[in-house]
């Protein structure tokens, strides 16, 4: 009798160990398929970048902050005598310079030295004020 049990026991472990493979591999094809027919159908998101151009002409009037190396902030008007300021003043004196004219344009230009961190600041800082167009200056060449 012990060796019927035993003959029954092994028969059960060898049709557990068996796993049917022909769903899987049904499933498989048919995710495939479903792929390769939906693949072309999906469109690649297009990104448009900024590009560095030249002005079809100069705005009349022009408000610059320099950030020099030091990361001193100064103040130009129509590329006049630049003015020392700090960040908290910045918004300030930019909207009494734009002379109430949110469409007079702010160019941000920096130093090569200094940190990205501080151009964002400012441009941070001009944005919450309301201050609309704002761009950054840009060295064409070496």
């Amino acid at each position: 009798m012990a060796s019927v049990s035993a003959r029954s026991g092994s028969r059960r472990r060898r049709g557990l160990s068996e796993i049917n493979m022909v769903p899987f591999i049904d499933v498989m094809l048919v995710l495939l398929i479903i792929f390769m027919v939906s693949a072309p159908l999906i469109t690649t998101g297009v990104v448009d970048l900024p590009s560095v151009g030249r002005a079809a002409q100069r705005a009349p009037k022009v408000v610059e902050v320099v950030i020099g190396s030091d990361e001193k902030l100064q103040l130009k008007v129509d590329g006049g005598d630049a003015s020392g300021l700090t960040l908290g003043e910045l918004p300030a004196r930019v909207r009494s310079a734009q002379g109430g004219d949110a469409q007079v344009p702010v160019v941000i230009s920096a130093d090569r030295n200094v940190k990205y961190d501080q151009v964002v600041k400012v441009m941070d800082s001009l944005q919450r004020q309301g201050v609309q167009r704002v761009g950054l200056s840009v060295k064409q060449g070496g």
